[in-house]
């Protein structure tokens, strides 16, 4: 997160704003993106690293609704990975295993969640950030903070 970021606030909540996002994301879960723009979220020292490699690799990997093939089948497999392995020694537990939202305006549920390793995590995270697919998920925060609800309606 840049100094531009904090800018419009005032000394104390530029304080606070500063030592929150010091925190691991991993502290946050859904808070962390309702409340700053993702385009400004750092998941990790190597997002951009992450984020042109993984675009690199897969130039046309649609992430804001993911097909499960696109993850999991052989193919699919023998692309990963070589990807995930080029972060060995550079993302902590990059192999471990964790939650992936197959629908990035969805929540976690049994529905919407597949196991993934968690390079692929972050680097479909990071894409989603950048490329806007989790907008909705700041914006419903935002809603909801300043007492502006949806009733019920999904957007």
């Amino acid at each position: 997160m840049a100094a531009a970021g904090l800018a419009g606030l005032g000394p104390g909540e530029a304080a606070a704003a500063a030592q929150a996002l010091s925190l691991p994301a991993e502290s946050f879960g859904n808070d962390l993106i309702s409340s700053v723009e993702p385009k400004f979220l750092k998941l990790t020292q190597v997002d951009e690293r992450i984020y042109e490699e993984f675009r690199r690799t897969f130039r046309n990997l649609r992430v804001d609704v993911l097909d499960p093939e696109e993850l999991k089948s052989e193919a699919a497999k023998e692309k990963w990975r070589p990807f995930c392995l080029s972060f060995e020694g550079v993302v902590e537990d990059f192999n471990f295993g964790t939650l992936l939202r197959l629908d990035s305006r969805g929540e976690y549920s049994e529905e919407n969640s597949i196991l993934a390793t968690r390079i692929q995590f972050l680097a479909i995270e990071i894409a989603r950030n950048r490329e806007g697919c989790n907008e909705h998920v700041h914006s419903r925060g935002r809603g909801a903070e300043t007492g502006e609800r949806n009733h019920g309606v999904e957007s």
